[in-house]
């Protein structure tokens, strides 16, 4: 990916179909976050997103969620997302999600489309996968995402998906407590972490954690930025305005709605490129690969 022909890299952007109309979640959750954000049913496929993201000068960090432990929901294929992103690779930039319960031989597979099929990052959703971030569950993953230098991107805060069913789905949001995430980031220095979206009830934690563990950054998907919690703009237009990156959630949100109220928010002028753009070259390392 040539950064430099891109107006903003989109950290978030979700696959939730394949080219064979398999869905990446069971569909009432699908429909379930549908509502909750407002959004249409429409779910693109990987061409489709690349084409959209092109025509707007964006780059997308592209990944599935994998919740077969929880679900029993067939994943989409990791495999197939990363040599759809490789096609694209003027826009897409592809993350893996292996679920965090499939242990050692989880960790054999992320080796793999690492080395085989180029994923840069790994994507994860404490609260849908049924597990904590500092419970050990997943350190077998984190523990060779760190070793090959890629990302790790949690979901912090409530979730839209298992939102208004009985139960919320079975779906706990203590899960995805961004506190969680502090011990982790101890355990593992070296390892870069990304706390997805404003962290909703968990706000102060986030920023608390953010700014105290230099590998810890926090994106902004899922919201519209006209509802961002005041501490948070504060926060990413002075102490974080190195850490905070662009994230649209889409196609729950559309990054030209994100964009057009990020536009309102009464930010520096000399960080609205770091936000948009330059943190997250920085973060993915795509001047190393330039």
């Amino acid at each position: 990916m040539d950064h430099q022909q891109l107006d903003a890299i989109d950290v978030h952007v979700h696959i939730e179909t394949d080219e064979h109309g398999h869905l990446s979640l069971p569909d009432d959750f699908l429909e379930a976050a549908s509502k909750h954000f407002g959004a249409g049913t429409k779910r693109p496929t990987l061409d489709e997103i690349a084409a959209y993201y092109r025509e707007r000068r964006i780059g997308a960090v592209v990944f599935t969620v994998d919740i077969e432990y929880f679900s029993g929901h067939q994943a989409l294929s990791n495999e197939e997302i990363a040599e759809g992103a490789a096609k694209h690779s003027d826009v897409l930039i592809p993350f893996a999600s292996i679920d965090p319960h499939k242990g050692r031989a989880g960790a054999r597979r992320l080796r793999r489309l690492v080395e085989d099929h180029g994923v840069r990052g790994l994507k994860f959703h404490p609260s849908i996968q049924d597990f904590a971030p500092d419970d050990g569950t997943a350190d077998p993953l984190l523990e060779v995402a760190q070793e090959y230098g890629i990302p790790a991107l949690f979901h912090t805060g409530q979730t839209g998906i298992g939102a208004n069913m009985p139960g919320g789905g079975g779906v706990r949001l203590s899960l995805s407590n961004p506190m969680l995430l502090d011990d982790v980031a101890v355990r593992f220095p070296d390892l870069t972490i990304i706390m997805a979206h404003p962290s909703f009830p968990w706000q102060d934690e986030a920023l608390a954690v953010a700014t105290h563990k230099p590998n810890v950054y926090i994106d902004l998907s899922g919201w519209s930025p006209k509802y961002f919690p005041p501490q948070l703009v504060r926060y990413a237009n002075s102490l974080l305005q190195d850490k905070v990156l662009f994230g649209s959630d889409y196609p729950l949100i559309t990054p030209d709605r994100w964009l057009a109220d990020f536009a309102k928010l009464d930010l520096k002028p000399h960080v609205r490129p770091k936000i948009l753009k330059d943190n997250a070259v920085r973060v993915l390392k795509l001047e190393e690969t330039a």
